[in-house]
């Protein structure tokens, strides 16, 4: 196999004929298409910023799609690619795989499981409409190629509200999930919560005032 530079244009090409679940991502920093010994496409990897704003640091890329016809070892070749080219200008490579994907292709070169994610309820929210993506409501697992010189991998908790779309409630701190529609989001997970704060503050007002 040989592993080549791609256009944007060329990449989101391949990804709509060859992938089975995503569409084409927004933008890219850099990609990679795979050949066959007979000179045939027959696989892609789009490299770009983290989508997660928390990963967003400028030294980390993630591998937003990867797409094949079936070929044997493409995958393989794909991620060792991207990681190859990441790994001179950045700390941290990342991508997902869905619940069902073996991950055999990302051990294949070297990626480690970083993290078993619950299904995210979408990213639309009242703020900011916006369309399911091909993997909401589907669990999902995050892998990491990393430099040894790197940082510790960021606390997963910081980014619940990103990945799991899930905020902590202000009166108890547990996570629930946001629910899309009309209004202002939700800040409690219950009405006894609420009511918890509405006591907290109406008490701290009542001895500021004394």
């Amino acid at each position: 196999m040989t592993v080549i530079r791609l256009s944007f244009a060329e990449a989101c090409a391949a990804v709509d004929r060859l992938h089975r679940h995503h569409k084409r991502p927004q933008g890219h920093m850099w990609s990679h298409g795979v050949l066959t010994s007979q000179q045939r496409l027959c696989g892609v990897a789009i490299v770009g910023r983290p989508v997660a704003r928390s990963f967003d640091d400028g030294l980390t890329v993630e591998v937003t799609r990867v797409a094949t016809d079936g070929t044997a070892n493409a995958c393989s070749a794909l991620y060792g690619a991207a990681w190859k080219k990441a790994r001179v200008d950045h700390w941290r490579a990342i991508t997902y795989t869905q619940d069902g994907e073996t991950g055999s292709s990302l051990r294949a070169a070297g990626w480690r499981l970083v993290a078993e994610l619950d299904p995210r309820r979408g990213w639309d929210t009242p703020s900011r409409r916006r369309e399911d993506r091909g993997a909401d409501r589907v669990r999902r697992q995050l892998w990491e190629q990393a430099r040894a010189d790197a940082p510790p991998f960021p606390d997963l908790t910081g980014l619940r509200h990103e990945i799991r779309h899930e905020i902590p409630c202000l009166a108890c701190g547990e996570y629930f999930a946001l629910n899309p529609g009309r209004g202002r989001p939700a800040t409690h997970c219950s009405d006894a919560c609420r009511k918890r704060t509405s006591r907290r503050r109406a008490a701290q007002r009542l001895a500021q005032a004394a």
